[in-house]
This record gives structure tokens, sequence and C-alpha cells, in this order.
């Protein structure tokens, strides 16, 4: 289970907690924590017997996640869809294997090429998110795993007037439209309220997420792991690959 637990709201923190209960109680025992810090998740899950990653990009958040007493790490790097790290994955990782924990690699993995980098670099293990979009187990619509297929790393850029920080995404033309920066208004609400924005701003995501499934809107969040993926195949096909 992910677990996005930055202190937006009370509100939300509280449903958080309670999905994490409902998952526990159905035998969910790994888990992903991003944007916070872990600790009240780590206490829940391990009285359990579960395993706790925590998404980091630097040294900072590595050293929140090992004072909170998680499993391992998951290093996100700059080739990562969505929301990503600004440092590549040698660099990442040379910053935070003095933690001693298991260490995944999160970005730019769609190859077996890519995977034996990541193992020959100290890495236990990778996360592949956009790989699997084109799957054909997916439920993401056509038009996106289509997108993921025809798309090369030159096509991967990113905006912030998502999230309000930097997401990567496909380039299209409603990205185009959309813009890649904050106009003035939006960066200085940025500035002087950064929670409150970026909580609108992550809720504006999900309608327009939802909205472009709908109205054909070309906004497909996607890394630069699509360089390696030119086809759409099974799961079962995605990991003879790495065999």
């Amino acid at each position: 289970m992910n677990a996005l637990i930055e202190k937006s709201s009370k509100k939300y923190q509280e449903k958080m907690k309670n999905w994490i209960e409902l998952a526990l109680d159905e035998g969910v025992m790994f888990y992903i924590t991003s944007l916070g810090d872990p600790t009240w998740v780590v206490d829940m899950v391990h009285k359990k017997g579960g395993v706790v990653y925590h998404d980091v990009t630097d040294k900072k958040w590595a050293k929140i996640a090992k004072e909170a007493g998680v499993d391992g790490l998951i290093a996100v790097n700059n080739n990562a869809g969505g929301h990503l790290g600004d440092k590549d994955f040698i660099t990442l990782y040379n910053e935070i294997k003095g933690f001693k924990l298991p260490i995944v690699c999160a970005g730019g993995i769609s190859t077996k090429e890519d995977y034996d980098k990541a193992m020959k670099v100290g890495y236990s293990a990778v996360m592949m998110g956009t790989r699997f979009i084109a799957t054909h187990e997916c439920k993401a619509k056509d038009s996106y795993k289509l997108a993921v297929v025809k798309a090369n790393k030159k096509d991967i850029v990113l905006t912030k007037n998502i999230t309000g920080v930097n997401v990567s995404v496909i380039n299209t033309p409603y990205i185009q439209k959309l813009g890649l920066k904050p106009n003035k208004l939006l960066a200085w609400f940025l500035e002087h309220f950064k929670h409150i924005a970026r909580t609108l701003l992550f809720l504006k995501s999900i309608v327009s997420l939802k909205s472009s499934m709908k109205n054909k809107k070309e906004f497909f969040q996607a890394g630069k792991s699509v360089e390696g993926i030119d086809k759409i195949l099974s799961v079962k096909e995605v990991f003879k690959l790495f065999s």
C-alpha cells in the first residue's frame, strides 16, 4: 500500500490512519510511505509484523526515515515519473548508502540493461511504474499506453503546474498549453502558503486526470524509462524481460 503522509490537513491524516488500519486488518504487510515523517506508520505496521519502505530523494529524508525505523529506502531519482528527485541514480545511492538499509532504485528502469546497471551500483531492488502502464493488465486508457510506447526520453518534461512541485510528464499539446512554470500569482502563493497551495493543486490534478480520461486530454505522467518501452506487453512478459 502506498501512503502519502504529508500533513496537508488533520482530516486527511485521520483518513490515512483509518485506511492503514483497514489494510492491516486485511493482511496487507508491505507499505510505502512518502512526503512526511513515517514514524507513526512504522509504529502501526511493525506492531502487526509488517514492513515499511520510505520514498527519499536526498540524505535529509533518508535520515528522517532511518530515525523513524523504516525497513528500507526507495531512492527516487531524476528519471522517475510523476513526482521525482533531482539526483541521478548513482549520486543518490552514494549519498544514502551509509544508512545501511536496503535501497530500491526508483526511476529510469524499463529494460534488463537498466536493471543490471542498478544492481551493479549496489541497489537491492528496483521499482518500476512507467513500464507497467504499458501492460495489458493496466487499467489506463489505450491512449495513455500508446503515448508511453511512442515517447522517448526527450519527450519527458517537468511541470510545477500540477501539484506545485516538479512532476514528470509526457510533453503533449495539453501540457504545453498548461505550461511548465507557475504564473507569478501561483508562485507567490506557493512561496507563502506552500501546504495549502500544494493541497489545492493536488486536488485539481486529480480532477484534471479524471477529466483527461473522459475528454481525451493528453495528460500522461511518465518517466524517462519510456526510452526502453516499445510495445504493450503482459505483466508476465515484462517479468520475462528481466529473467
